[in-house]
């Protein structure tokens, strides 16, 4: 038995200071007035540069700038003593990522394969003596990361004893230029000269003749298999601390993805290679039964997908504006909803529902959306926020653009455009009274206040 639940989805860097600062648990308080059991948020990590957070410096390491700005003015003698025993048995990341990001600075931010070799190359005694050089620049960038994981660790906290859960992100690829490929160079397909020798993407579809090439580095899979997946299990574990619940971002690339040659300037020219996601996944659920993950598995899903993701249990992801092209078998039309899969009306990487609405151009095909909305009668983007309560999904997720009623300029991410985008951030003088007890409204009447059971 499990309980309906309904959530939003607003990144930390929305909140309109775009920190955790007091407004953090001014959002929990907002959350709980309008019955919201669920925050989910974009991936916490540092970009590499701009602000995807998508593509970072680390897979474990939180991004810096969601500190606030006085926490270093609050810093107190307790907390030097707290920070010296986090030190004594620190994260197995984290000085790798100091030592990472100091070295960055140090030669001009380029990317560590044009470093000096000794560097590049990790070798022992260069980087002792640069760790002992840097040493007040190293201890500053991991006394960012304690205060963060105090933080946030307090927010976890105190979501949970309010019953909201905190629900992250996990992008499936790592970015090139991170900590992650160069402390562990092995785990990755890369020539002797540390260059990748394929990267990620995806091959032509209707939407893109050419594909996408993503240029991640992909995973060596057999030496990651030899060491019984340890570096995933320890990025996994990292993220349980911090969340309740994860989703898989491209849950597709554990059964094949797709590889192109690093010298390839498109993704036409690649080619589709098994990955042991099934003996990944067992290995996870060993270290963690209960395995609270969620596959986004939106796009193209071949049968071996759908298996694997089914077979540990694993709820997909519906959205609802994919679901009124009139295809038969659309997994996103509210007829082909199920019950162990999270419903959104649209991701960080589509139209808001109102800028979706306006996009509709026919008259005919919108008369025939709303024939098949619950309350119908209300303003756009309201129809579509009821349906996705009404579904009969587990899980609800409206980003919080729906819940103001915005279009098109609040949205938060248009895939491969590089300007313009991940900088959304709400007033407070948008969430009214009016509004919070409208949301709330729903939520009871759609049985996703925790009063209701699902088999």
């Amino acid at each position: 038995m499990s309980i309906k639940q309904a959530g939003v989805l607003l990144h930390p860097t929305s909140l309109p200071s775009g920190t955790l600062n007091h407004q953090a648990w001014q959002f929990l308080d907002w959350m709980e007035s309008a019955h919201l059991k669920v925050w989910q948020m974009l991936p916490l990590t540092q970009p590499v540069q701009g602000l995807s957070p998508y593509q970072s410096v680390s897979a474990f390491a939180m991004n810096p700038t969601l500190l606030p700005e006085d926490w270093q003015a609050k810093w107190t003698s307790k907390q030097d003593t707290t920070f010296d025993e986090y030190l004594e048995n620190e994260p197995h990341w984290l000085h790798d990522y100091a030592l990472f990001m100091t070295l960055r600075q140090q030669f001009s931010q380029v990317s560590w394969v044009d470093w000096p070799k000794v560097y590049k190359t990790r070798e022992a005694a260069a980087l002792k003596a640069f760790a002992i050089e840097k040493s007040a620049e190293i201890r500053y960038l991991k006394q960012q990361q304690f205060m963060l994981s105090q933080i946030w660790h307090q927010l976890k906290s105190d979501a949970n004893a309010r019953g909201i859960q905190l629900f992250g992100d996990m992008p499936i690829f790592v970015a090139y230029d991170s900590a992650d490929v160069w402390a562990n160079p092995h785990l990755f397909k890369l020539d002797e000269n540390h260059n990748p020798q394929v990267v990620t993407g995806v091959p032509p579809d209707y939407f893109s003749e050419t594909g996408q090439r993503w240029g991640n580095p992909h995973y060596d899979w057999q030496a990651m298999e030899k060491t019984h997946f340890k570096w995933w299990r320890q990025r996994i574990a990292s993220d349980f601390e911090l969340f309740d619940l994860i989703r898989i971002d491209h849950f597709r690339g554990l059964e094949a993805c797709w590889e192109i040659e690093a010298e390839e300037e498109t993704a036409i020219n690649g080619c589709w290679q098994k990955v042991p996601g099934r003996a990944l996944l067992n290995t996870l659920k060993q270290a963690f039964p209960d395995l609270p993950l969620v596959a986004e598995d939106l796009g193209v899903i071949t049968p071996e997908v759908t298996a694997l993701k089914n077979d540990f249990s694993l709820p997909g992801m519906s959205i609802l504006q994919f679901g009124f092209n009139g295809l038969p078998d659309n997994p996103h039309s509210l007829a082909e909803q199920v019950e162990n899969s999270v419903v959104y009306t649209g991701t960080h990487d589509n139209d808001t529902t109102l800028g979706w609405w306006h996009l509709q151009e026919n008259d005919d095909h919108r008369k025939w959306i709303l024939s098949q909305l619950p309350e119908a009668h209300l303003p756009m983007p309201w129809p579509v926020i009821a349906a996705a309560m009404y579904s009969v999904a587990q899980l609800a997720i409206i980003p919080m653009q729906d819940f103001l009623g915005l279009d098109n300029t609040a949205r938060m991410n248009v895939p491969g455009v590089a300007n313009g985008n991940w900088t959304w951030q709400f007033q407070w003088s948008q969430m009214t009274p009016a509004l919070t007890d409208q949301i709330a409204k729903l939520v009871i009447a759609s049985g996703r206040d925790g009063s209701h059971e699902t088999e």
